[in-house]
This record gives C-alpha cells, structure tokens and sequence, in this order.
C-alpha cells in the first residue's frame, strides 16, 4: 500500500548480526552542529521520510541507502511502528545483514551555522554508524525507538 508523504512519517532498516550467542545492531549517529557533542540516547535507527506514492519498506531501504550509502541484501521482518515524542510515527524493518561501518557514505544536508549568522554549512545526516550489542544499544538510541530492540529480540526468538 503506498503511503502519501508526510513529516509525521518515517521509515528505516534496523540491521543486525548474531555474534557469540548475542544480538548485534547497526545504529547511526546524525550529523550536524546540534549532535556533535552528543552520545548516549542520540544513535538512530537509520531512516528518513516516506515521499507520496512510496510503501514505508521502499522509504526505509532507500533512505537507508541515502545515509549509510550501502543496500542491505536480506529478508525484510517488520518490527511494526512506533509513535515518537515529537509525534511522528516510525515504521522499522529489521534485515540480518552484516557490514563494515567503516565504509559509511552519508548524503549531506545544509543549514545555518552558526544560527542567525548568515552562513550556509553542509553536514553529513549521519556522521557515524557503529554496531552495539542489545544493552549497549538500549543506551545509545533514541527514547522512542527502543522498543524496536525488543521487537527484534522477540523477532528472533520466534524464529
């Protein structure tokens, strides 16, 4: 079903490997001067908005693309949406897929920096991508999308 775009809609792919009997998940680290110093409760599932007459799966392997600069082979498991603080809803995706973060090639977006000083700067959307275990990762990421770290462990758990 194609999904009209709207800012209050995302969608992303939330890789994972198995190591050593635990759960490994790829997070990114947004970019930008706002992000620079931050850390814990900051990492992201990589993801971006849904344009109209785009299906969230399509919208979350291409922006996945767009900011990692890689494409996930693999079966896509929904893990569902969930609806943020701010309101948007996010749809994610998990693919079991293994790949070097090292090689993150993010697209660039340009704001204002400083603000109100007239100045244009480019930033890459995500200035890192990192794998974490599952504990590690309940750390690193956003409030509103831990609960897609549940849902994959329950994912995998059923098999």
């Amino acid at each position: 079903m194609a999904t009209s775009v709207s800012s209050k809609q995302s969608a992303g792919l939330l890789l994972y490997r198995l190591r050593d009997g635990g759960v490994e998940v790829l997070l990114g680290h947004p970019g930008g001067p706002f992000w620079r110093r931050k850390d814990l409760g900051s990492w992201s599932v990589p993801k971006g908005l849904i344009a109209a007459g785009e299906t969230p799966l399509a919208a979350a392997k291409r922006e996945f693309a767009e900011e990692t600069g890689h494409r996930p082979r693999g079966k896509s498991v929904s893990l569902g949406q969930s609806k943020q603080p701010g309101g948007k809803i996010v749809h994610v995706w998990a693919v079991e897929h293994d790949w070097d973060a090292a090689n993150l090639k993010s697209n660039m977006f340009e704001v204002e920096w400083p603000p109100r000083s007239g100045r244009r700067q480019m930033f890459p959307e995500l200035d890192r991508a990192a794998w974490f275990e599952i504990e590690e990762a309940r750390a690193k990421i956003v409030t509103g999308q831990a609960a897609f770290l549940d849902r994959l462990l329950a994912a995998i758990a059923d098999g």
